[in-house]
Formats: C-alpha cells, sequence, structure tokens
C-alpha cells in the first residue's frame, strides 16, 4: 500500500485503507502522511474528511481531528441537501467531534452539540440503525464520565428504541456513575441490565459485538468490586480488560480500561502503580485530559514533583485556547504559576 501511495499519492481509496490498516495505537503515527492527503484529495466526500480523525485521534492531535469531523459534517449536510442521501453518517463524526472538544477542554461545545442532536429530525443509517437512539445513548455517557459527574452518569436515560449494545452503554455509564457516587445497590441493577443484555447477543453469535457488551461489564463490575471492598479483584478485571483493549486497539471515543485502572489506583492510594498504568495507558491514548491529569496527580503524591510538572504542563498546552472551568484544569495552573 506505501509503495501505491508513493505512486499514486491522489489516489483516494489507497489513503483509505492506509488509514484503516494503520488505525492501531502500535501504528497511528504511520498514518499521519495518508491521513493529512486525505482530506485534500476528497475535500468534499464526508467520509473522506472524516476518516483522518481516525489517526488523529489515536495520537492526541485534537484541533486536527476536530477540524477533520466539522467538515465531515458540513459536507454529509450539504450532500444530505441535495439529496444524495448519507444525513446519518454524521453522527459518526459527531461522536469523534465530542470526543476530541472533551479532551481539549471544550466540554461546552461537546454540550451544543448533544444539544444540537436532541433536536435533529429522525435519521437513520442503510441497515435502519436509529442514529438518534445511538448518539443520545452514547454522547451523554460520554460526557458525563469524562468530566467525572457521577451522579449525572448515574442519572442517565435508557433509550429504549437503541439497539441493545447502546442500551449497554448507558447501563454501563450509570453503573459506573452509581458506584463511584456510592449507590452500589444501583450499580449493581444497572450491572444486571449489561448481563441481560449480554447473554441475549451471545445468542446471536455475532461475536464481535457479545465480547465489546462483555468488556462493559466487566468494567462496570470492578468498580461495583472496589464498592464491595474486593479490590484485588477490582484491579485484576480491570487489567485483563486493558490488556485485550491493547490488543485489538479499540476506537478511540470512549475512556480507556486501562485509564479507568489507574484511576482505581490512585484512589486506592497507590500513586506509583497508578502512575505506571497512566503512562502506559498515555502511550496509547496520547493527550487524554483525564490520563494528563492523573498521571500529574499520581506522579504529585508519589514525590516526583518535576514529572508531576510535566505532565501540568502538557495538559495546560493540550487545552489552550480552550475556555474550560474544570477544576482539574485550574490546578494545574495554579501548580504551574507556584512553579515559577
Amino acid at each position: 500500500m506505501e509503495k501505491l501511495f508513493d505512486a499514486e499519492p491522489n489516489h483516494p481509496g489507497v489513503a483509505h485503507y492506509l488509514i484503516h490498516s494503520y488505525d492501531k495505537p502500535q501504528l497511528a503515527e504511520l498514518g499521519l502522511p495518508a491521513a493529512r492527503r486525505y482530506a485534500q484529495i476528497a475535500p468534499f466526500a464526508p467520509h473522506a474528511v472524516h476518516m483522518p480523525s481516525h489517526i488523529f485521534a489515536r495520537v492526541g492531535d485534537w484541533p486536527a481531528s476536530i477540524q477533520s469531523n466539522r467538515a465531515s459534517i458540513d459536507a454529509t449536510r450539504k450532500t444530505a441537501a441535495m439529496h444524495m442521501g448519507g444525513a446519518g453518517h454524521q453522527f459518526h463524526a459527531m461522536d469523534f467531534l465530542i470526543y476530541a472538544y472533551l479532551q481539549s477542554g471544550r466540554e461546552a461545545d461537546a454540550q451544543k452539540v448533544i444539544d444540537e442532536v436532541k433536536v435533529m429530525p429522525e435519521m437513520h443509517m442503510g441497515d435502519g440503525m436509529d442514529m438518534q437512539a445511538f448518539a443520545m445513548s452514547k454522547f451523554p455517557a460520554m460526557y458525563a464520565l469524562e468530566l467525572h459527574r457521577w451522579t449525572d452518569a448515574a442519572g442517565l436515560q435508557v433509550i429504549d428504541k437503541a439497539e441493545s449494545g447502546d442500551r449497554a452503554y448507558t447501563y454501563w455509564a450509570r453503573a459506573i456513575g452509581n458506584a463511584r457516587g456510592g449507590n452500589l445497590a444501583g450499580a449493581k441493577k444497572d450491572l444486571a441490565e449489561i448481563e441481560t443484555i449480554g447473554k441475549a447477543r451471545v445468542k446471536h453469535k455475532n461475536k464481535y459485538d457479545s465480547d465489546w457488551v462483555e468488556m462493559l461489564r466487566q468494567e462496570a463490575s470492578a468498580w461495583v468490586l472496589h464498592g464491595d471492598g474486593k479490590n484485588d479483584e477490582a484491579i485484576s478485571t480491570l487489567k485483563k480488560v486493558a490488556d485485550h483493549e491493547d490488543s485489538i486497539g479499540e476506537e478511540p471515543t470512549s475512556m480507556p480500561a486501562r485509564e479507568m485502572l489507574a484511576d482505581l489506583l490512585l484512589e486506592l492510594r497507590r500513586p506509583a502503580d497508578a502512575l505506571a498504568e497512566y503512562q502506559g495507558d498515555l502511550k496509547f491514548n496520547p493527550k487524554r485530559f483525564n490520563g494528563l491529569y492523573g498521571a500529574a496527580r499520581a506522579a504529585e503524591m508519589a514525590g516526583q514533583t518535576s514529572q508531576a510538572a510535566e505532565y501540568y504542563a502538557l495538559l495546560i498546552k493540550t487545552c489552550q485556547g480552550a475556555s474550560s472551568e474544570r477544576p482539574e484544569l485550574k490546578k494545574a495552573r495554579e501548580t504551574a504559576v507556584a512553579a515559577k
């Protein structure tokens, strides 16, 4: 493919498949030339201008990912207005757009996208999938968990008409929100709902879908185990999921399991162990807001002040130009000022 790309740098198919080939955390850097080229080749094709963000999200280039997905949404709406179909495609771009906003301190912009989705007309993909149901299952859950708003996560509404995997995602966020917010009984009810969905999906013999729901179940169960004081089991569960995620290169629009593991270790006052996990996760998911802040806090608690300062500085740089009022960013800025 690379030889073809050298010979045919303007061939959209070659760039497209190179991006897919490199869409893994271990390989993402190698996909940057194709990603940067693809949007120039086909600037009016909605999927073409979105595809580079698969690489940009992998390497933590949030401004480029934002630009890519906003262009994709605009292109989708223009083609739909010309009766060329495919209006539902914009929700995939919105997924990546909200994720990039949340990593770069632009949560107000993320909320605007969510508010826009709420009033959009019903749209379906070619396979009949209800895209509003998908979006309203995932986007508010992403927002609540990324901002650590456990009460909001626990109170998420399950969209009845959503596909079962999307409902599982909502229950996953609710379970984590309830568990981390202290409502263990509520978390266990949500976990039971995920288990029910998981059993039904196994019967359909779609291994990818059933494996994904099982990952959600295990992550939720880890926080329930933590709530029950079974911390060794919770750590073991999250480590298993994290290792699996690393091996398959899960699509980067959700909270990584290894970051959750690091959060748990930090909560258990094991900063050195937490720092090692944050660092491992940041290699595969660079410049994630919570990963950078968590690494800074873990380093600080472990007495590694210079390393903490580096992570705080990178967090500030990553959110440069944002108007975020997140307490984590305020703490990073205060630490930077105090160090001068």
